[in-house]
């Protein structure tokens, strides 16, 4: 008994110490979520030195000084992810249709021609993957992850000030709550049994923003948000066990900068170069603490060596009149992860996206609707770290449709 229910933890935590991807992480690296507002979404998140919504709260606050008055504004982006495993003998399998939402809530107010105030809560990391009970055939792959689950909020109050008449700095909160389901499979001599992680924990971090204008309409942005640290308090369940453990462990959740140039070459057109960093250096190992059990439990270090990566992109607008305007952009990222702990999980790969969008605006109201498409690379999977189960080839795309509401008081 002992040696399953050793088993069945090791399985379940390489699950939980990948806290996995949201939708094939939705253009960001690791287990990031950057769709956050149909515009920016529309122009490849190419947002951070010029804006005209309160989406910026999330891309550079330092903007929100070019806001007139109070602005609000909602909205959502439809995730469809398409994942498939093939594996070494040429079986295959995929993930089941779900559509993931990840959703804004944004609202700015100018004070005054140097103050400007906002509230923002969206999603900035999660995790949706679904391959089913009995996905990897000999190969085992359920046994490392059938149904991944987990969902961040960022609750980001920030202000921003205008030191002179083109510079602008931006300081604010990252308040973040996470929670996971997290489910696998454990083989035992009576065949597959059943196993669940359910867990929730909360951190603080921050973010700075700063806006420089140009000469010859040219603007500078850069944001940056601080790694954010959460305990995390959860139950490990499992049909080969008569009660739940209890189980402590810390998620450091990574720093980001971001930075982006852009030129105004006519009033009707905006193009904007960018990059993103992201610190997933920070993700080298997961430590497990188990409460007091009869199981011979005490805790577990599982290596991740995630390393830094990088996003560039570029975007375009062009506001055809006062009230219509149309988006274009392209993104390349990298991903973090190593091939030494890659597994289904997470099976992140660099990512290639293209995106269209528009946008309308009547009378205080504007309507913004985007599409994007994310190819990612293939990626295989061999013996690593840990071992061959989940062993093949894993092929993964997203279809991403953001739509937000906004209203200028």
């Amino acid at each position: 008994m002992e040696q399953s229910v050793n088993h069945s933890f090791r399985n379940m935590l390489l699950l939980f110490c990948a806290l996995g991807s949201f939708a094939s992480t939705a253009h960001g690296s690791g287990y990031g979520v950057f769709t956050q507002g149909a515009s920016a979404l529309g122009q490849a998140d190419a947002v951070v030195a010029h804006t005209d919504g309160p989406s910026t709260l999330f891309f550079n606050p330092a903007l929100m000084n070019k806001l007139p008055g109070t602005q609000v504004e909602v909205g959502t982006t439809l995730l469809i992810p398409y994942r498939s495993y093939t594996a070494p003998d040429g079986s295959t399998a995929s993930t089941r249709d779900t559509v993931f939402t990840p959703s804004t809530f944004y609202l700015t107010h100018t004070f005054n021609d140097k103050i400007s105030a906002g509230l923002a809560v969206f999603n900035p990391f999660g995790l949706g993957t679904d391959w089913g009970n009995d996905w990897g055939g000999v190969y085992g792959g359920r046994y490392i992850a059938t149904k991944s689950e987990l969902t961040t909020w960022d609750i980001n109050p920030a202000v921003s000030y205008r030191i002179l008449p083109a510079l602008s700095i931006a300081a604010g909160l990252d308040i973040v709550l996470l929670d996971a389901t997290l489910e696998s499979k454990l083989g035992t001599l009576n065949g597959d049994a059943g196993q669940k992680f359910k867990g929730n924990g909360n951190g603080i971090g921050y973010n700075f923003g700063l806006a420089l204008d140009l000469p010859y309409d040219i603007s500078l942005g850069a944001s940056y948000r601080s790694q954010v640290t959460i305990d995390l308090d959860g139950d490990f369940t499992a049909d080969v066990l008569p009660q739940s453990v209890g189980g402590k462990t810390t998620v450091t959740l990574p720093q980001q900068v971001c930075a982006g140039v852009a030129y105004k070459p006519t009033n009707k057109v905006t193009l904007e170069a960018g990059m993103r960093w992201e610190d997933w250096s920070s993700f080298q190992q997961l430590r497990i603490q188990f409460a007091p059990n009869g199981y011979g439990l005490t805790s577990a270090l599982y290596p991740r060596q995630w390393s830094s990566t990088y996003a560039f992109n570029l975007g375009g607008n062009y506001r055809i009149n006062d009230s219509f305007s149309i988006m274009a952009g392209y993104l390349h990222g990298w991903n973090p992860v190593p091939d030494s702990t890659f597994e289904p999980a997470i099976p992140d790969s660099d990512t290639n996206l293209y995106t269209l969008g528009g946008e309308a605006r009547f009378s205080g109201v504007t309507v913004a609707l985007a599409y994007g498409y994310q190819a990612q690379s293939d990626r295989y999977k061999g013996t690593n770290l840990y071992d061959a189960a989940g062993s093949g080839t894993y092929k993964s795309y997203l279809h991403l449709v953001g739509v937000s509401l906004g209203y200028k008081f």
